[in-house]
């Protein structure tokens, strides 16, 4: 009788996948819940290492790994003083090393790099974490994800219930004001990711009733929230996954009705929500994009240093534009990061959207990578206005959909399953590989 495999480490990280949905929310540096999260990835992708055996990591994500924690690493290395004249402003030159001015930080702020790299170090930890794990684990990952978002809806549901604007403090480290987030967009960017692994889970799970409550349920918080881009992102992601993932389901063509029926509802709601909504076109996300393209101008061969945009933007900031508030991140991830890595960032997020755009090709069979798919692209396209990847949260869910897509078993699965013939015995079917005699 051959042993049934260990499934230890599916719990051990789905642990960790769960939790960092339910304390990871903040936004804020230095927050306790996001060193218990870090530290429970990295430990746990440890023992998960410890095996001997494990599917194995693409050689140019595995890379591409390697090349952004050195970038992080270099930040903090003392490099010669000699290297930064003329590369950026006397304003923003890195603090001296030991008090020699002949070597200095590329970081304008070593402490605050510190902490990306450690940021990094337990998504990426994570995400090679769950690569090792064989592909009905990886998708057996996926109730700790759907128990993290019904907590994070429940609480919102309560909050929504009591007051627009119900926040809660004291609970955590940051106060809470959607879900189980700091920030009501980032609360909705939670929501809409999940809605492919819903749709994925109704048309190919047979549980198509539960699914439709549920993207029902998803869909009415997002209105509630009142994020603008989460509400039409919400719609956008809700159409392309019926569509995409119907068309290989055995749904019926007039479930797939109801669903559409229930989106152009939806979609006057979320127009009325989003028209009673009042913009700001003096001081909002555009002022903050130009500000930081001119900081990316002055700082383009090496950034300040991952984590320091808050320090570093307020040089860039014309005077009619200080107020009490101050901008602590660009509302545009790409920017930020080209703002504090430089050239070298630039060049590894062109990296990665090549190899995640590569990999479409490889995953249009499967439903689950394709779900994935749309869940990890919307988050991209969401951080094109956002900062959702700034919370640990949300950077553990992202880990989660790209090592779902970047999962070389789900292929070799297929593969297997196409040399295999369904044949009935004794009324029962069964799959066997071609040529086998019945």
């Amino acid at each position: 009788m051959k042993d049934r495999p260990s499934e230890w480490d599916k719990y051990l990280l789905g642990s960790v996948l769960f939790v960092s949905l339910l304390i990871g929310g903040g936004t804020a540096s230095g927050l306790y819940t996001d060193t218990v999260i870090e530290v429970a990835a990295i430990v746990s992708a440890a023992a998960v290492f410890t095996q001997s055996s494990g599917e194995r990591s693409p050689h140019s994500v595995l890379w591409l790994l390697i090349f952004a924690v050195a970038l992080n690493f270099l930040q903090i290395v003392p490099l010669p003083a000699a290297i930064f004249d003329g590369l950026r402003p006397e304003l923003l030159l890195g603090d001296p090393w030991a008090g020699e001015s002949r070597f200095r930080f590329i970081s304008v702020g070593v402490g605050r790099t510190i902490e990306s790299l450690l940021y990094l170090l337990a998504a990426a930890a994570f995400f090679l974490a769950v690569l090792r794990l064989r592909a009905e684990q990886v998708s057996a990952l996926l109730p700790f994800f759907f128990m993290g978002v019904i907590c994070n809806g429940l609480a919102g549901a309560i909050q929504y219930s009591l007051s627009d604007h119900a926040a809660i403090v004291g609970l955590l480290p940051f106060t809470i004001n959607a879900g189980l987030f700091a920030n009501p967009n980032h609360f909705s960017a939670l929501l809409f990711v999940s809605i492919p692994f819903v749709v994925y889970y109704g048309l190919f799970r047979g549980h198509l009733l539960s699914a439709s409550f549920g993207l029902i349920a998803l869909l009415l918080l997002l209105l509630a929230a009142g994020s603008r881009a989460g509400v039409l992102i919400g719609l956008a992601i809700t159409v392309l996954s019926v569509i995409f993932l119907s068309a290989r389901s055995r749904a019926s063509g007039f479930g797939v009705l109801l669903v559409f029926i229930g989106l152009s509802i939806y979609t006057i709601s979320a127009w009325t929500k989003i028209d009673a909504q009042e913009l700001d076109p003096a001081f909002g996300r555009v002022e903050f994009a130009r500000t930081t393209i001119e900081g990316i101008k002055e700082n383009w061969a090496t950034g300040v240093g991952f984590g320091n945009f808050q320090k570093a933007y307020q040089i860039y900031e014309r005077e009619g534009m200080i107020f009490k508030q101050y901008v602590n991140h660009a509302h545009n991830e790409y920017l930020e990061i080209a703002f504090e890595g430089g050239i070298p960032a630039i060049l590894l997020m062109i990296g990665y959207l090549v190899l995640i755009l590569t990999a479409l090709a490889r995953v249009r069979r499967d439903p689950f990578q394709k779900a994935a798919f749309l869940s990890a692209s919307f988050l991209l396209i969401h951080s094109l206005v956002d900062y959702p990847l700034r919370t640990e949260a949300l950077a553990m869910t992202f880990a989660y959909m790209n090592a779902i897509i970047f999962h070389k078993g789900f292929a070799e699965r297929l593969s297997r399953k196409s040399e295999m013939i369904e044949i009935d015995h004794n009324g029962d079917k069964l799959l066997v590989p071609i040529g086998t005699s019945s």
